[in-house]
């Protein structure tokens, strides 16, 4: 046998081995296991993507895109993919960094001369970085109203909005997490760049890594016939319980909000995705070519602000971390003492989760047109235990299980809150006594009208948000939107010594509502002379 042959035979062997070891990186049976967990909570359709060693070993989509219709969901159905999109983000600002257009430590303003935060101290101390660690000061989730769950808004608003909403804590005090200041980046790469964000996003980043599916426009979404349609369970008290239903698609959520979540693509691209950060910014295939440095990808998965650690509680109890942090567009913890990088995604009606394990060059991506957390995280942490070699469990039944507990204890909390809080009596003014044009100085202007006996209630910069004002108590009514999918309220009046409205304030009437229903952050005032 010559040292040629030799050569050969090696070479084929290791092709062999490498196929081989690719094709038994899934658990066995697994795509059976997937599809018995989605009956199980009548999920209509999921995506999953691994990648492991720097290949793509799967990609692939299952169920429907829409429940009543045969289109299957399949390896490039797109999928809105939430706030695991923040990661875009922050590799967009890597790449300008890369470029040599601005620093992590860059004062905002240099940058962005409109930008303002509520305190003149912070607005001229708030750093690129600081747009991303969600360590502001502004509390948990505020001024998502201004584009959750649409918005007639552009992005050059909200950030004129952003100085009017107060902050919770004092600057870098804290973590709360936020979505505003991720728009504020976007906007941030738009100066910058001299493009828009969805072509910087899409030439600088889609273009390179092959995303053919991927889409940072609204439009393009729409445009897109191999999408998936949002699901939910609507329950008239608490989300979560009941029948599946088909929800409606949001026009103008995604387009202002994509910086911050607004980015939808398929199984396939978000293989590409994790490829490329697998590999720290080097794309494959690309001879030598890299999207950003590897200082950058180091600087993304760095913990920068720790984040708190709440227990889980049995039978989940083993997700809960030892250490836990955000990075850049990042959170940053560990999984029974293995390091993870990952990031979950909601948009109402659809779901993402993504996870990284740098030490084992692994990513596992999965996406649900449904709210049923509990198939897709279970799913999720079934195969981090097969990669990570830990013994198999039944994940979904166990977040089963902790679901349902968090939901009869949401139904709990709402029937004390709720039915002995209220009292019997009267509204202090007639029904048109309430009615005029309100404001406030984040959100803007809404509009309260008597119709046909009934108090209606209309936010004005958020298309179809309009509602039905039902006496509560006092003077609190419930506000109950048209649109099911939104969050009910309760909306209280003050009335000065003239009997006149003097102020309105709102509270979400579920204790489980998404935080992005910042309610509780409004304080209405009558406009002058309305």
């Amino acid at each position: 046998m010559t040292i040629g042959s030799l050569v050969l035979r090696a070479a084929a062997g290791a092709l062999l081995f490498a196929a081989t070891a690719a094709a038994a990186t899934m658990p066995p049976g697994f795509d059976q296991r997937v599809e018995q967990a989605m009956r199980s909570r009548d999920v209509p359709g999921m995506a999953i993507a691994v990648v492991k060693g720097g290949e793509i070993v799967h990609a692939r989509g299952y169920g429907v895109r829409r429940l009543g219709s045969p289109e299957p969901v399949d390896a490039d159905t797109i999928f809105p993919t939430g706030s695991t999109g923040k990661a875009v983000t922050a590799a967009a600002l890597a790449i300008l960094v890369d470029d040599g257009k601005l620093g992590w430590d860059d004062k905002v303003i240099d940058h962005l001369p409109d930008f303002r935060m509520y305190d003149p101290w912070v607005t001229h101390e708030m750093t690129v970085r600081d747009l991303l660690l969600h360590r502001s000061g502004l509390g948990l989730g505020a001024g998502d109203l201004l584009f959750i769950p649409r918005t007639s808004r552009s992005r050059a608003d909200i950030v004129r909005a952003l100085r009017h909403i107060k902050p919770a804590t004092s600057f870098r005090s804290g973590y709360a997490y936020d979505n505003i200041l991720y728009i504020v980046a976007g906007e941030l790469v738009s100066n910058v760049s001299g493009q828009p964000w969805e072509q910087f996003v899409r030439e600088r980043i889609f273009a390179p890594l092959g995303m053919a599916t991927a889409v940072s426009d609204e439009r393009d979404r729409f445009a897109t016939a191999n999408r998936v349609q949002p699901h939910a369970r609507l329950d008239p008290r608490l989300r979560g319980l009941g029948e599946q239903q088909v929800l409606p698609e949001r026009e103008g959520l995604g387009q202002v909000g994509a910086p911050a979540g607004g980015l939808s693509w398929s199984a396939s691209d978000f293989a590409r995705w994790m490829q490329v950060q697998l590999a720290h910014g080097a794309v494959k295939g690309g001879e030598g070519k890299r999207l950003w440095s590897e200082a950058n990808a180091r600087e993304m998965w760095n913990p920068q602000v720790p984040t708190p650690i709440r227990p889980f509680p049995a039978p989940i109890a083993d997700i809960t971390p030892q250490f836990s942090g955000y990075g850049l567009g990042w959170s940053v913890q560990d999984y029974r003492g293995v390091k993870v990088v990952q990031h979950g995604g909601a948009v109402f009606g659809v779901l993402a989760y993504v996870v990284l394990v740098p030490e084992h060059d692994l990513g596992i991506a999965l996406m649900i047109n449904s709210e049923d957390v509990d198939v897709m995280r279970g799913l999720g942490y079934e195969l981090l235990d097969h990669h990570l070699g830990f013994e198999p469990r039944d994940w979904v039944a166990a977040f089963g299980d902790w679901n349902r507990q968090r939901l009869a204890g949401g139904l709990a909390a709402l029937e004390v809150t709720g039915k002995p809080a209220r009292k019997a009596s009267r509204p202090s003014l007639p029904a048109a006594g309430y009615a005029g044009e309100y404001a406030d100085a984040w959100y803007g202007p809404i509009a309260i009208a008597e119709q046909g006996g009934r108090l209606r209630i209309d936010f004005r910069q958020t298309p179809g948000m309009a509602g039905t004002l039902s006496h509560w108590q006092y003077d609190t009514f419930r506000a109950d939107w048209d649109d099911a999918s939104i969050e009910p309220a309760y909306v209280t009046f003050a009335l000065d010594a003239e009997g006149k409205v003097a102020r309105i304030t709102m509270k979400a009437v579920s204790p489980l509502a998404d935080f992005s229903y910042d309610y509780h952050d409004l304080l209405f005032e009558p406009l002058p002379g309305k």
